[in-house]
């Protein structure tokens, strides 16, 4: 696994953030998607890139998270889809395989993190690249993002 800092463009995006268990998350990442692509569509608009989970917390009975979607423009909000946006400097890795084995590909990355002297913001993106419904789960393409509070130069 490669890991990597990126000056991440700003990103409209369409999100539901809300608190859920760790066993009803899968539950709960589906459902939101649902609401923000129906959303989406009653707008006329289309998803401007692949959907993320963002994680404010990792307590796993009281998790804090966020669903989402980029959009190609700011859009309005609706009653349960909020607007916003994203923007950060981030250590960014490509994980393959199945969400099972994402804690080593996380500790991995925070180890890196920490070698080079920098500090994760608090709040953790998984932008999800196929589904276990369409690839094996060895086959499971995510993106894990996470921002930093400062960052070196260099690409290193």
């Amino acid at each position: 696994m490669e890991i990597s800092i990126k000056e991440l463009q700003s990103q409209p995006v369409l999100q539901v953030r809300t608190r859920t268990s760790l066993d009803r998350l899968p539950q709960v990442i589906g459902e939101s998607y649902a609401k923000i692509a129906n959303y989406m569509q009653s707008l006329g608009e289309k998803p401007a890139g692949v959907p993320y989970t963002a994680y404010y917390s990792l307590d796993m009975q009281d998790m804090d998270v966020e669903m989402g979607f980029p959009a190609s423009k700011p859009l309005p909000e609706g009653r349960e889809v909020k607007a916003g946006e994203i923007l950060a400097k981030a250590a960014c890795a490509m994980y393959k395989g199945p969400y099972s084995g994402m804690e080593g590909a996380y500790n991995e990355i925070f180890k890196w993190i920490a070698e080079r002297g920098l500090q994760p913001k608090g709040v953790y993106y998984e932008h999800y690249y196929n589904s276990p419904q369409d690839v094996p789960e060895n086959e499971l393409l995510t993106e894990i993002v996470i921002p930093l509070k400062q960052a070196p130069e260099s690409n290193s």
